[in-house]
């Protein structure tokens, strides 16, 4: 597909505030229901309409210029992060896409992705093909993988109450633990400062952590258990040495914790109504990820609203229970609940393209990917959103939602 063929039209102004160095300041005391930043405009928006497929995940490398975004349409398209071009698509996968990650070794154009057709599957970005295909031995879905292990060729994947581990540079499957959950395994992660430690979250309320050296077993290599009560979503690693874990349940509440103590920090048990106290917009009904900042040691949750709102919310990690006000607000963008965010940093010239004002995207429900502008650069000022990823004639635009599954 070509770019001349994307349907185009300008979209209504889009605004958003987005924190500055003041706000920063102001909000670290957490006092207050609202933070000083700049009010931004998102003009020239372009929206391309095709069908209305979920946006599930947006994936980056850190090497190349390539967004890769997953859809409930079992695809993975490819767009420029800096125009929103299409540039490709990669089909395979029967059933639905649970994860994507340009995460392999050496190899800066092979995406990964992991599917419930019990597969993991890795496609060269240049050509848009497959090139590898990993299956569990016992068939059943796999939601979500990770690549590292003390010589980073081990293949982690979570699944029915299982985990599996493939060796990259033979595709073979060399280990399964099959004991220490008792439900499906929602993530699984390396910790990034101990590659043969390994990190899982599961159903069934617990972090598991395992030493993957040698033959992997239940028995021998698991370290360590804790005990979150609920089901839980996703976690993710920061804090100095990335000793510190937070973790978001699949009842939007939030707890921190250090991981090599097994210790539970803090717990945010109704983090939904303390992240509405500190806005006058409508009541946060789910989060979709943390953010952290290593080189200012801080960390936020994002929240959303059914209306398709995002805000910033900074984590007091010193004292107990305290959110702080918003320092963003994405608003304008999306229609439907948001499932994924995209920080600029966390992609090929993170900083550079910080630096072009681009502050990061988003997919949701609604179908869109968003691009979202954190500066007022009149050079740079154009910024894109499309609002369904699939070719579409003309003829049907309908607005009835739809379950991915």
């Amino acid at each position: 597909m070509e770019a001349d063929d994307i349907d185009m039209e300008l979209a209504a102004e889009v605004e958003m505030d987005i924190f500055d160095g003041t706000a920063a300041e102001s909000s670290s005391s957490f006092s207050g229901a609202s933070t000083s930043s700049k009010r931004l405009a998102i003009k020239n928006t372009i929206q391309t309409n095709f069908h209305e497929d979920y946006v599930f995940q947006i994936a980056s490398s850190p090497e190349i210029s390539t967004l890769a975004v997953s859809l409930s349409s079992k695809t993975i398209k490819l767009y420029s992060p800096a125009t929103g071009q299409f540039l490709g698509e990669c089909k395979g996968h029967m059933s639905t896409i649970h994860e994507i990650s340009f995460t392999v070794p050496s190899s800066p154009n092979l995406l990964c992705s992991c599917s419930s057709d019990a597969t993991v599957r890795m496609w060269d970005t240049r050509t848009f093909k497959q090139v590898s295909l990993l299956k569990a031995a016992s068939y059943q879905e796999i939601f979500s993988f990770c690549i590292g292990g003390s010589s980073t060729n081990l293949l982690a994947g979570g699944g029915k109450s299982e985990i599996f581990f493939w060796d990259l540079r033979s595709s073979k499957q060399v280990a399964c633990l099959e004991e220490s959950h008792m439900d499906d395994v929602t993530q699984v992660r390396f910790t990034p400062n101990q590659q043969n430690k390994l990190i899982s979250s599961s159903v069934d309320g617990l972090l598991c952590l395992f030493d993957t050296v040698g033959h992997i077993d239940d028995d021998n290599h698991l370290e360590s258990v804790m005990n979150v009560g609920t089901s839980i979503g996703k976690f993710g690693f920061f804090g100095e040495k990335n000793q510190k874990l937070w973790c978001l349940t699949q009842i939007e509440t939030l707890s921190i914790w250090d991981w090599r103590d097994g210790r539970r920090d803090i717990n945010f048990e109704d983090t939904r109504t303390l992240a509405s106290d500190q806005w006058n917009l409508d009541h946060i009904d789910y989060f979709v990820d943390c953010y952290y900042s290593e080189t200012k040691d801080r960390l936020w949750v994002i929240g959303g609203t059914g209306a398709g709102t995002l805000g910033y919310f900074p984590i007091n990690c010193t004292v107990p229970g305290v959110i702080g006000s918003p320092e963003a607000i994405l608003e304008g963008g999306h229609t439907g609940v948001v499932r994924t965010v995209l920080p600029a940093s966390m992609t090929h010239q993170g900083i550079l393209s910080e630096k072009k004002g681009i502050f990061g995207w988003t997919g949701g429900e609604d179908g869109r990917l968003c691009c979202w502008l954190s500066d007022q650069n009149l050079e740079a000022n154009k910024s894109w959103a499309s609002s369904t990823l699939v070719m579409k004639s003309p003829r049907a635009r309908g607005k009835n939602r739809h379950l991915p599954y």
